[in-house]
Order: structure tokens, then C-alpha cells, then sequence
């Protein structure tokens, strides 16, 4: 039961309620946190390296220099709170049937990323030129 699925079929069939239906509450709750886990790290690391670039062009200029020090500081605090929710959220959905980590995998991501843009696109440019 693919969350991809579940949008894909959002979009091309009836209302969510009626795909929804076909797939398990547990399931879809789980993917949501799995999901919302990566999103938050991945914000945190683009965070990180747009700090270092304003850190890299403040120019020796002091109050630039404090915003891109802060900038990334607050990064890092906002990536180890994503890292120790994995442990929280492992630990409570454990207690509560949620297996919520075997759904953080970058190789499933990029793959319901794929799922969405080919089927959204109805093909991409390069088919038509063949």
C-alpha cells in the first residue's frame, strides 16, 4: 500500500474518502510521520548550508556575521530535535503499534517522488520528441 498511491488515486479517482477506504488508518498515519520526520531534516540541512553561505558572503560585516552564525546554530538545534523525535517517535509507536520507522527510507521517498511526477506529468518533453 503505496501513500503515493493514495494521492495519485486522490487525484484521478472519485474523493479521498473513497480511496482512502482501500487503504489502513495505521498506515497512512504512519507514512505522515515518517514524512513529516524527513521533510523537518532535510529543511534543517538546507538551513545549515544557506547559513554558511551568509556566514561565507557577510563580508566581515558583524550583524551579518551574528544572523548566519544564529541562522546555523538554530539549524543544528532544529536537526538534533529531528533526529531525537526519530528515537521519541520510535519509541511511542512501538507502545502504540505504529511502526513508524520502517517508512523513513530515502530509497521509498525518491521513489514516490518519481510515482508523482510521471504519473502528473502525463510524460515528460523528451517522449514527445521521439
Amino acid at each position: 500500500m503505496d501513500f503515493g498511491m493514495l494521492v495519485i488515486g486522490a487525484v484521478t479517482e472519485g474523493s479521498v474518502l473513497d480511496v482512502a477506504q482501500d487503504y489502513d488508518a495505521i498506515e497512512v498515519i504512519n507514512r505522515l510521520i515518517a514524512y513529516a520526520i524527513i521533510i523537518s531534516g532535510f529543511l534543517s540541512v538546507v538551513f545549515i548550508f544557506f547559513g554558511g553561505i551568509s556566514f561565507i558572503l557577510s563580508g566581515g560585516q558583524e550583524d551579518k556575521i551574528k544572523q548566519a552564525v544564529s541562522t546555523i546554530r538554530y539549524s543544528i538545534i532544529g536537526l538534533l530535535v529531528t533526529l531525537m523525535s526519530v528515537v521519541i517517535v520510535g519509541f511511542v509507536g512501538n507502545a502504540l503499534g505504529l511502526n513508524v520507522i520502517k517508512y523513513i527510507n530515502l530509497g521509498e521517498i525518491f521513489q514516490l517522488v518519481s510515482d508523482l511526477t510521471s504519473e502528473g506529468s502525463g510524460g515528460s518533453a523528451l517522449d514527445s520528441l521521439e
